[in-house]
């Protein structure tokens, strides 16, 4: 998969074998160009949390696909620097939302895991260096004071 940004691309290996709905699902909506023009509302980097979150399309946690699905979790999870993740709103509430990890997310297993990114993390590092807008939870957690669109995403057999 290729999320083509306005800071360039991100590249990430989806795991298929790891999470199959949420992977077909975030295939099917890239090919239905749902991510097209959308931003990454919400930069996250704090002592528990380093994220970028995407694939709301109107505001955090607002406007996904109009369902939603279960959890694909075994409660062996971990986050590191690269992973690529599905968002959510609690359990079995995936639609939209994904993550990636610029740095580090030690949080609960409770987020399906999609893949990993190979290539791009220079992007991340430049967006995270750009700073956060504070919002509801501080200086910490925001929108990226350098906006970032999804020009689109892209996948491949």
């Amino acid at each position: 998969m290729t999320i083509r940004t306005n800071h360039g691309d991100v590249v990430a290996e989806l795991d298929r074998a790891n999470a199959p709905c949420a992977v077909h699902n975030l295939v099917h909506l890239a090919r239905q160009d749902f991510y097209d023009s959308s931003r990454c509302l919400r930069l996250t980097n704090s002592q528990r949390l380093g994220v970028l979150q995407c694939g709301d399309i109107f505001s955090v946690e607002k406007g996904g696909p109009g369902y939603r699905f279960a959890d694909e979790v075994t409660g062996a999870e971990t986050y590191p620097r690269g992973t690529v993740a599905m968002g959510n709103q609690g359990p079995d509430t995936n639609g939209s939302q994904f993550f990636v990890v610029h740095s580090h997310a030690n949080i609960k297993p409770a987020y399906t895991v999609l893949g990993r990114v190979v290539e791009g993390m220079e992007v991340l590092d430049a967006i995270v260096a750009g700073g956060i807008v504070p919002g509801e939870g501080g200086e910490q957690d925001g929108e990226p004071r350098l906006p970032v669109e999804i020009r689109d995403v892209k996948v491949r057999r």
